[in-house]
């Protein structure tokens, strides 16, 4: 009886291991992270920098997305770091085709409002293409600046 247990439980661990892996395959990390850091001097000569990168973790099954953000504040003075704060999490988004496919995914954040960016920070793109077909969806996402984003989708059009 000991024997049989131990079978079913290999056979069980086996399934698991099997099963997340294939669930672990169908998330892809884009290719794409970006950095962007600013700088800012406090009364007391205190200088704090503030670094901040998003990635994206994509479903390759479904083309759901998850927008990822990290960030990290320092602040220090002249002779010694003061206080050192992170935070990171991941915002699920909606799906960019309505049928489960085999996808490719990337994504691009806006430079940062010093730069020429008209609708400065918050606004992001992202591709998806259908691996099986010729099939190639774009997406602006931008912050309106009144609490919602907008987002538009464009299918590609092959000359």
């Amino acid at each position: 009886m000991n024997l049989v247990m131990k079978i079913g439980l290999g056979a069980a661990l086996s399934f698991m291991t099997l099963a997340s892996a294939a669930q672990a395959d169908e998330f892809k990390l884009s290719n794409n992270q970006r950095i962007a850091c600013s700088r800012g001097l406090s009364p007391g000569k205190l200088n704090t920098a503030t670094c901040r990168s998003f990635a994206y973790v994509f479903n390759i099954k479904t083309s759901e997305y998850y927008r990822c953000q990290v960030s990290l504040a320092l602040t220090r003075d002249n002779k010694e770091v003061i206080n050192v704060q992170a935070d990171g999490s991941c915002a699920k988004k909606p799906r960019i085709f309505d049928t489960d496919a085999n996808y490719s995914f990337d994504a691009t954040e806006t430079e940062p409002p010093n730069t020429n960016s008209f609708f400065g920070p918050g606004g992001y793109a992202v591709w998806a293409s259908d691996n099986n077909a010729r099939r190639v969806r774009g997406c602006i996402i931008i912050s309106s600046g009144l609490g919602s984003d907008i987002a538009k989708c464009i299918d590609m059009k092959f000359d």
